[in-house]
């Protein structure tokens, strides 16, 4: 490695400049920044320059040259990650390597239920180029009007359908990554059944880039949805929410596409920071439940379902209240204040955020006991713990006592996360369920993960990327 030759350094910048042309490039601290810092604000990285390329062969010639050099590589999406992972954190000669221009969805085969896109592609436009062949890319992510391929991939997102169609990880048929010495892993493929030695695309999903760079990806995609039925439910706590998950599973035949657990402080968080959104009920409650069914086959009443559903669920007193969405703007409408979260709760101002799992068939006992015991370590503070009931995963928020001063509540913070997190562990769930570990939470992977898990994945990152350029400062210490 020459990472002490500012000599190799600026000849190594030249020539990547060089292979991308004059577009292919940002330098600049002003021209940079959005590239540098992360999405809530919290830290700005420093770069030598942004490299965005346009196919494959480009991405491969940075990454050659970069490696050269010893020139720190961090891969970059659309910057929406919430654990610092797609920035530059470490105090070394660094590129970001953008996929921001590699936006091609190379083919579609309708038949085959398949699609190839490149990593820069945009989630929502990629549910739409499906929609239009008939056919369902299930990913849906809050996030989708700005997150792309590759971003998700790196996090292994999962999102408010992985109830029905599982985690990003389960929707990829095969990948195409650049890896750190600048060769191309060509593992593109659309086959169902290929048993033909380790699956070694599950080594680059949920890696957040520090194997590899991915560049293209095949997806399984669905039949398209020819019926949705959305309805918002008002219930008294987490245990009425419980029963109807498994009740409304059982008699809608397994329809259930989504169901979001929301307090009160969800929906009242939306209402106060997001324009346009109203309370679609008359009375406030103390839980939400968000519930949407789907179905391809255009003879299944799924409204009929729903109805039973909402009826059963009032007379077994787990229901007090809801709506049935009539159109499709009013399926919107009660959608919005579950998706508009992350910017309300950037507008309102960041509490403590964790992303957590539990078993499914224990969300509800999780939240009652750990927002008691969190509330006995700091009084008067306020929650919003929304998120997949469904698939047990929880976005988990602690904001400060009105009356705290900020100083002691962010020397605080702290002791509530190690707490949570000690629940969590303690439910045998996980303090990372979709977010990643970043440049965050390396030092709680390390607290929590098992030692042979740990020294598997450094024995893996030393094989695969013996000079540590790759993403260096995340997830690994």
């Amino acid at each position: 490695m020459n990472i002490d030759r500012p000599d190799r350094v600026a000849d190594a910048v030249a020539r990547i400049k060089q292979a991308l042309g004059s577009k292919g490039w940002i330098e600049g601290d002003a021209d940079t920044l959005k590239y540098r810092r992360d999405w809530r604000g919290n830290r700005t990285g420093k770069a030598l320059l942004v490299a965005r390329p346009i196919t494959t062969d480009e991405t491969a010639a940075v990454v050659r040259i970069a490696a050269e050099a010893g020139i720190a590589v961090v891969p970059q999406g659309g910057n929406t990650g919430l654990v610092e992972g797609s920035i530059p954190t470490e105090p070394r000669p660094t590129i970001v390597v953008s996929t921001d221009r590699m936006t091609k969805v190379r083919s579609l085969d309708s038949e085959n239920f398949a699609m190839v896109a490149e990593a820069g592609c945009i989630i929502q436009n990629l549910q739409g180029t499906a929609l239009d062949a008939g056919r369902l890319f299930p990913l849906s992510l809050a996030s989708e009007g700005s997150c792309t391929v590759g971003g998700t991939l790196s996090t292994n997102a999962g999102g408010n359908q992985t109830i029905k169609y599982g985690n990003t990880r389960e929707q990829v048929l095969g990948l195409e990554v650049v890896m750190p010495d600048g060769t191309v892993y060509e593992g593109l493929n659309t086959l169902r059944k290929n048993n033909t030695g380790y699956d070694l695309k599950h080594l680059f999903i949920g890696a957040e880039g520090t194997l590899g760079i991915i560049t293209a990806a095949a997806f399984r995609l669905m039949p398209a949805p020819r019926v949705v039925e959305t309805a918002l439910l008002a219930l008294p706590s987490p245990e009425a929410a419980q029963t109807l998950l498994l009740m409304a599973r059982e008699l809608s035949g397994d329809a259930v596409r989504a169901f979001e657990i929301m307090p009160r402080e969800t929906l009242q968080l939306a209402l106060d920071h997001i324009e346009g959104i109203v309370d679609p009920l008359a009375t406030p409650s103390p839980w939400y439940i968000l519930l949407e069914l789907a179905t391809s086959s255009p003879i299944d009443d799924l409204r009929a379902k729903l109805e039973v559903i909402f009826e059963r669920a009032s007379e077994a007193g787990l229901v007090t209240d809801g709506v049935i969405a009539e159109t499709e703007e009013q399926r919107r409408q009660i959608w919005r204040p579950r998706e508009e979260q992350a910017e309300a709760g950037k507008r309102a101002g960041w509490g403590l955020t964790c992303d957590v799992s539990v078993p499914v068939s224990r969300v509800a006992e999780f939240l009652t006991f750990s927002r008691a015991e969190m509330a006995k370590m700091m009084a008067d503070v306020t929650f919003n713990t929304m998120g997949h009931m469904g698939d047990g995963n929880i976005h988990y928020t602690v904001r400060k006592p009105v009356q705290m001063d900020q100083q002691v509540w962010t020397q605080s913070k702290q002791g509530l996360a190690d707490r949570l997190n000690d629940i969590v562990s303690d439910f045998g769930g996980s303090f990372s369920a979709e977010h990643g570990i970043g440049a965050e939470k390396r030092e709680t992977l390390e607290k929590y993960a098992p030692p042979s898990k740990l020294a598997l994945m450094r024995t893996l990152k030393a094989v695969v990327d013996p000079n540590g350029i790759m993403n260096p400062g995340k997830i690994l210490r």
